[in-house]
């Protein structure tokens, strides 16, 4: 037997302060993850944004008039595909930690020399690749469908960064979290799907009894969306900057909730 002396001793990292060859790989298991079923992670939403648009612009879309000086359907696009970003972004973080338990190989997270760190915020940051590659695809194509444009592209990354970053983050906590299926349904269902609703992603807020102002200002899924909105049409219902400084300082929040979650080996580790 091969005695282990020296440096080389058991449990000691021999990757300095981050292991960034291990994070990286994981990020790339990841991507390939959604890759390989690519007309399920990146086709399927576009097809769901572009029916979205379709019905709601030949039932309502002539009726409903301009909207913040915009027509219904410019200022429904944004909002789609935001709306898309978020589920999606939330969808993959999830499912690589549901899975991964159910089929049992999530122990190969376990055993890998990758920090609690280094592992949230690789898949974290594979489901922001997700979600860009969705808004990047959706923006070209309906850009030739009704001719929108992005008139600040530096918004347009940075409320992407930051929706997309924050649903992985709760993605993960819910993977943790989940035993089975029908309770990751029961999140998505009551939950994510209600609040993407809720934030204005088909009307202005404007519009609503001054109470529930009050509470859609409340919803972070409003200013994710409000703020994407305005990187195209220039104009929103709330404040940018507000909106800024209170997603990042949820995200902040969520990932390291996540962070100790997976640490602690909530529901990972028997």
């Amino acid at each position: 037997m091969v005695e282990i002396t020296g440096k080389y001793k058991i449990g000691n990292r021999r990757f300095g302060l981050i292991n960034w060859i291990g994070a990286w790989t994981l990020y790339q298991k990841e991507v390939l993850r959604f890759l390989i079923v690519w007309i399920q992670t990146i086709f399927s939403p576009l097809i769901t944004s572009l029916l979205f648009l379709l019905v709601l612009s030949l039932a309502i879309g002539e009726e409903r008039g301009n909207v913040l000086g915009v027509s219904f359907v410019n200022f429904l696009a944004p909002g789609l595909i935001a709306m898309q970003v978020i589920q999606q972004s939330f969808s993959h973080s999830s499912s690589s930690f549901m899975i991964g338990k159910i089929q049992g190989n999530i122990v190969d997270l376990l055993y890998a020399p990758l920090s609690a760190i280094e592992v949230t915020l690789a898949v974290i940051l594979a489901s922001v690749t997700r979600s860009f590659m969705i808004a990047v695809i959706s923006v070209i194509t309906f850009y030739f469908i009704i001719d929108i444009e992005i008139k600040s592209f530096t918004l347009f990354f940075v409320f992407t960064f930051l929706s997309s970053f924050c649903l992985g983050a709760v993605g993960v906590i819910a993977g943790l979290w989940a035993e089975k299926f029908d309770h990751m349904a029961t999140v998505t269902n009551f939950i994510i799907v209600p609040l993407s609703f809720l934030s204005g992603t088909f009307y202005t807020i404007e519009r609503l009894p001054e109470f529930l102002q009050t509470v859609s200002k409340i919803n972070p899924f409003f200013y994710m969306i409000d703020g994407f909105r305005y990187s195209f049409l220039g104009k929103s219902d709330g404040s940018i900057f507000y909106g800024l400084i209170y997603l990042f300082i949820l995200c902040l929040l969520i990932w390291f909730i996540a962070y100790l979650l997976y640490k602690k080996g909530y529901k990972i580790k028997s």
